[in-house]
């Protein structure tokens, strides 16, 4: 009975969706988590009378035929790169992006990554880092005896010396963007990597058109909204109830046959 089959992918493409919707709530005060939604299509159809043939006397087509549906399968899992509400930290190396872009970072084996997690700090060298400890591109050497580092709104990153009056000047910090942000691959971490879905990134300079402000003493939240994430867990839990009742269906529909021909 192909019923039986097309409930389980049901009920296997739920569990997946609750599944997803788990890890969002989980990650509902991850420093610029985007959630994820999955998503689905239809599984291929059986023709049990084609459209369009010929009526048996051959004077007209049929107009429509009958195709039976074979269930449901995963189609993605999508980060939802949309802006996270800004929340004021105090600490002067906490950056929040507001707009389009991505920092880089150096991973453990020289390959840059991308974060929009901004909650840096400063290694034993004086280096700007991620909690991790990856470097930031381009890289920031803070001096030891600095008072206060500044950062403005288009990347620019200065440091209070004592006995100077003006600010000096340790760098310029530079965003990627991709045609395709939804094609990064995520790797934990708040981390994401360059593929061929993606695109090349295209560096550029903060508040330039197309690239994000940098909001200095302020991280970006999570993009998670609860009330949504509750809304859908419950929708989720209704159809996987659904489809667990039409497989207790046709398994009794399956009882009656083969009790009727015993």
């Amino acid at each position: 009975m192909k019923a039986l089959a097309i409930a389980a992918t049901g009920m296997n493409a739920q569990q997946l969706n609750v599944e997803v919707i788990a890890n969002n709530i989980a990650n509902i005060n991850t420093t610029a988590f985007k959630r994820a939604r999955a998503e689905f299509t239809d599984l291929l159809y059986q023709t049990e009378r084609l459209q369009g043939v010929p009526m048996r006397g051959g004077e007209a087509a049929i107009p429509e035929g009958a195709n039976l549906g074979l269930g449901v399968r995963t189609a993605a899992i999508r980060n939802l790169h949309m802006q996270g509400a800004l929340s004021q930290t105090g600490n002067r190396l906490d950056l929040a992006l507001d707009g389009r872009g991505w920092f880089q970072v150096q991973g453990p084996d020289g390959e840059i990554l991308y974060t929009r997690a901004g909650s840096f700090n400063t290694n034993a060298e004086g280096q700007l880092v991620t909690m991790e400890g990856y470097l930031v591109e381009p890289a920031i050497q803070v001096p030891e005896n600095t008072v206060e580092v500044v950062v403005n709104q288009s990347g620019q990153v200065f440091a209070r010396v004592p006995d100077q009056q003006a600010l000096e000047e340790l760098g310029q910090l530079t965003l990627a963007n991709f045609a395709n942000e939804t094609g990064l691959a995520p790797m934990g971490g708040n981390l994401y990597r360059e593929t061929e879905a993606s695109g090349q990134p295209v560096v550029g300079v903060p508040a330039d058109p197309g690239y994000a402000k940098i909001h200095q003493g302020y991280l970006e939240a999570s993009n998670v909204d609860p009330v949504k994430e509750i809304t859908q867990l419950i929708s989720a839990q209704r159809a996987y109830e659904m489809n667990s009742k039409v497989i207790q269906a046709a398994d009794q529909m399956a009882s009656t046959v083969t009790n009727g021909i015993r």
